[in-house]
């Protein structure tokens, strides 16, 4: 049977150790809904020494903090040689192109996260299948949740794009990787738009009140929300579809909201 180690078993990865399960991996992980606890160093060295696959999901330290660039390679690096080897990263390491396309080869490192660009370059040096990803969606997180709990705005920037993609696709590009080669993968849908659009469709599906359309100064956003709005840019996946055959089962916003409607 082979094994997957995941480090950080969280929201994305939890889908990506379900769909390696049903394949018949075995899957240990650690994070606060895994088998291990990150500190454990003796358990978790002893199991990555029986993995097959390795992935990371967890995020860089917090720059100016002190923490360390990457928490895994800083501790249990060494312990990651000959592995094939995943990461999940972020397209937030594009930064702002004006709404403009970008793909792999786009120059990265430009952002506001230069910790995750760290990061991602640090995984990519070692082999790693480093899968860059926009905002995720999915059962239990999407904008149906903050039109039911009052957080859904519509913000009243129309050339401001974002690219998303659900979280059962992630999964599918992960297992598409498993024989690919190292490198960066955007794993994004083929339709980057405003995020006004989502909260319309949802609203639509729902027969909800469309939130009133604000200016972002408005919104009372906290930093991170606001943060969300820094940068523009749509995200292209030809390399996935080509290199790892991924065909997201959600191509749109539309196919994933209908989906995840309530009732």
């Amino acid at each position: 049977m082979p094994r997957l180690f995941i480090f950080g078993l969280g929201y994305t990865a939890r889908f990506v150790a379900g769909r390696f399960a049903a394949l018949g991996w075995e899957v240990i992980a650690t994070g606060r809904e895994g088998d291990l606890g990150f500190d454990d160093a003796g358990s978790v060295r002893v199991a990555l020494a029986d993995a097959d696959h390795v992935l990371s999901s967890v995020p860089p330290g917090r720059e100016g903090r002190g923490e360390p660039l990457d928490p895994v390679l800083e501790r249990y690096g060494d312990a990651l040689g000959g592995k094939a080897l995943s990461y999940l990263s972020s397209t937030g390491v594009y930064g702002d192109t004006g709404g403009a396309w970008v793909d792999e080869s786009a120059p990265v490192g430009r952002g506001r996260r230069t910790a995750r660009s760290e990061a991602d370059a640090a995984w990519l040096a070692r082999g790693a299948r480093v899968y860059r990803l926009p905002g995720i969606y999915g059962p239990g997180r999407s904008i149906f949740e903050r039109l039911a709990e009052g957080r859904a705005h519509r913000i009243d920037l129309p050339a401001q794009v974002f690219s998303r993609v659900h979280v059962e696709d992630i999964a599918a590009g992960v297992v598409g990787g498993i024989a690919a080669p190292g490198g960066a993968y955007n794993l994004a849908d083929d339709l980057p738009c405003a995020q006004n659009r989502l909260v319309e469709e949802a609203c639509r599906l729902t027969g909800a009140a469309l939130p009133p359309l604000q200016a972002l100064d408005e919104a009372g956003l906290s930093p991170m929300a606001r943060a969300f709005y820094a940068e523009n840019r749509r995200v292209a996946n030809g390399k996935a579809r080509r290199v790892l055959g991924w065909q997201p089962r959600y191509p749109t916003y539309r196919e994933g909201l209908r989906a995840l409607r309530p009732g």
